[in-house]
């Protein structure tokens, strides 16, 4: 028998590892893990970036985008820029079970969030209004009209986003992202996280990967999809993320465009796992790429490794100043 795996991105990503590896080892599938684990931050109040309690666009309207992808069939779902719904990964879900498409987006996705039983739900928590206000006052009237691009606050902390791949006893992968975005962004601005491919990506007979991070750069290398073809090539799932994220900084270098960095995890079909982040934006005294990871061990956390476009990885040690 398989022994199942669970990753997750970030420190609060943890709960949702223990209650993903939890499913796994009852025998639920990969899929069902991926969800039930996503539920649990996206119903968490204090986590800024994902689901209820998410911080809003400039227009102080939380927007969420939601994909998982099931890897025993290759089949996906995804919505995108759904508001007034919680636990957008379940509505993903439904999206790909219950009709022929891939994606559904804005009102008309949370339309068919209401027609399959999903209640209306306050997405903006207390500490994020006042946060998005304190944000407003800062800003010229300008800045925060109706999609006119802020120009402020896109900061390293506002924009991190949950992903979760799981392997279950019976052999089979899945994956899932989930987020409220680009904090402050332009009404209607869709991330990575939703896109297939670029946000997480599954082939059952490789492995399988999820990202975080600044979601429009990742976008244009299409980092997932990019780390699974490298596994699938022969690396590890480790060397596969480090290579993805060279390959970034390479066409969209951070002192050119922006410095915000993205970070991978990543679990092979034998169980291997392995992660990667940028040192630009995820190296820094106060914010350091960790991530979660369970499998024959209880649950725990794990850091780095962090990739540059020169080197194939920087130990911890080279990594401080």
């Amino acid at each position: 028998m398989i022994t199942p795996v669970f990753i997750t991105t970030w420190p609060f990503g943890l709960p949702a590892c223990k209650a993903g590896i939890a499913r796994l080892n009852e025998g639920q599938s990969a899929l069902n893990a991926v969800e039930v684990a996503a539920n649990i931050t996206e119903d968490d109040p204090t986590v800024s970036s994902v689901g209820i309690g998410g911080l809003p666009n400039a227009e102080g309207v939380v927007e969420l985008d939601a994909a998982i992808m099931d890897g025993a069939t290759h089949a996906v779902g995804a919505v995108g820029a759904i508001t007034d719904t919680a636990r957008p990964i379940s509505v993903a879900r439904r999206v790909m079970e219950s009709t022929p498409h891939v994606m559904l987006v804005g009102q008309n996705a949370v339309r068919f969030a209401r027609a399959q039983g999903f209640p209306a739900a306050n997405l903006l928590s207390e500490s994020s209004r006042l946060r998005w206000e304190e944000w407003k006052k800062a800003q010229s009237a300008a800045d925060v009209a109706h999609f006119k691009a802020p120009t402020k606050e896109l900061t390293p902390d506002n924009h991190d986003t949950i992903g979760l791949c799981a392997l279950d006893r019976y052999g089979n992968l899945a994956a899932g992202c989930t987020t409220s975005g680009m904090a402050w962004k332009i009404p209607g601005r869709v991330g990575d996280s939703p896109v297939i491919g670029a946000g997480l990506y599954v082939d059952n007979a490789v492995g399988a990967a999820a990202a975080t991070g600044h979601g429009d750069e990742m976008m244009k290398a299409v980092l997932c999809y990019r780390v699974v073809m490298l596994m699938d090539q022969g690396l590890s799932p480790e060397e596969a993320c480090g290579e993805a994220l060279r390959y970034l900084i390479r066409k969209r270098p951070p002192e050119e465009h922006n410095g915000y960095g993205a970070g991978i995890i990543a679990l092979r079909k034998d169980g291997a796992y392995g992660a990667a982040g940028t040192r630009s934006g995820f190296r820094n005294p106060d914010r350091l790429w960790t991530w979660a990871v369970a499998g024959p061990h209880e649950a725990e956390m794990r850091e780095g490794p962090y990739f540059t476009v020169d080197t194939r990885a920087a130990t911890l040690q080279d990594n401080i100043e």
